[in-house]
């Protein structure tokens, strides 16, 4: 008799706001793993913002496929333990990452590119960090904020940095990446509560709520003298914010913009974007999986300072798969601090 197992569905693209009723939990039938396959028990699974743009019937071009509707949802990022295994390099009881998440018991194959290659399946080394953390910091968050903050934004001796959305998976670490390397650095966040996170857990140098007045007028309080790097989560006026404060040479390394996620119409883009050009500004858009060879580099160093216990992380833990939905709707809505993450269970 095949096994049965549960995985949630996307049955109607959201316009708008993303609501429970625009998935459905269902009982499909496992098959067994053919060679070169293993069987996994999925943990943990990731919740990210960046799938919002993925709940489209056609997502931003050159980004990851839209999800099919009354499917399975892969390229979603999850840890678990191999049941079963016929693929070389891999037993029973491994731990392991994979990107067919939203499900708690998945059909794997080894060597198969797995969300541009940095999913592809793999054993993870538990003596570390938990499987969990290997969705966090040691894992895609960890690259996007390390190759942001190095790459992207290219920082240099004597930056002033600011991070938005830094209480979120990747503005926590992009922030304390540039902390402990010895810059001042400035966070925003949409809560009083979040600022307090930023400053008191995260040792920031400053800190500000986006919804006690506008950000500009806050970001000129904290960085009166300006800043050389901004860390943008948000788009919209925040980008529009960091382009009036950065000081000539500076650059943005944009990496996501979450205020336009759930948007119905065009966005509005930047007004003063001829600062770019005024002050020699560099923009730069990344995404971290352009940046895998950075993960062995995001281990030896975030993996250090979290066993010195100088890295701070925050997760946001949603047990039961069914409620995969909700804790979605959480992270659009800034519900959550650090790494929202679903117990499978």
């Amino acid at each position: 008799m095949a096994m049965l197992a549960r995985q949630v569905q996307l049955v109607e693209y959201p316009v708008g706001e993303v609501t429970p009723d625009h998935f459905v939990t269902v009982e499909v039938e496992v098959p067994d793993p053919q060679p070169g396959q293993v069987l996994v028990r999925n943990t943990f699974t990731s919740v990210d913002p960046g799938m919002r743009l993925r709940l489209r019937r056609s997502g931003p071009a050159g980004y990851f496929n839209s999800f099919p509707l009354n499917a399975a949802m892969d390229d979603i990022w999850a840890v678990g333990e191999v049941i079963e295994s016929r693929a070389e390099g891999f037993s029973a009881g491994d731990s392991v990452w994979h990107a067919k998440g939203w499900r708690d018991y998945a059909i794997v194959t080894a060597g198969e590119p797995a969300l541009a290659g940095i999913a592809t399946l793999a054993r993870l080394d538990t003596s570390v960090a938990p499987a969990e953390k290997y969705l966090g910091p040691l894992g895609a968050m960890g690259v996007t904020a390390y190759a942001g903050i190095i790459d992207a934004a290219e920082l240099r001796d004597g930056d002033v940095v600011w991070v938005s959305a830094a209480a979120g998976a990747v503005g926590s670490l992009a922030a304390q990446i540039a902390k402990l390397r010895g810059h001042r650095v400035i966070g925003s966040a949409g809560s009083a509560e979040k600022v307090r996170y930023l400053l008191d857990e995260l040792g920031l140098d400053a800190a500000f709520s986006y919804r006690e007045g506008p950000v500009l007028d806050r970001l000129r309080e904290a960085a009166p003298d300006g800043i050389d790097v901004y860390f943008d989560n948000v788009g919209g006026d925040h980008l529009e914010a960091a382009l009036a404060t950065l000081r000539p040479w500076g650059r943005a390394a944009l990496c996501g913009a979450i205020s336009e996620y759930e948007s119905v119409g065009p966005a509005a883009g930047p007004s003063n974007l001829f600062q770019a050009t005024a002050n020699n500004l560099t923009l730069r858009g990344f995404r971290g999986s352009a940046y895998q060879h950075r993960l062995p580099d995001v281990v030896r160093e975030l993996g250090g300072w979290l066993a010195e216990g100088r890295l701070v992380y925050r997760e946001t833990v949603i047990d039961g798969l069914e409620r995969a939905p909700e804790a979605l709707m959480r992270v659009l809505s800034g519900d959550t601090t650090g790494k929202a993450l679903v117990r499978v269970g």
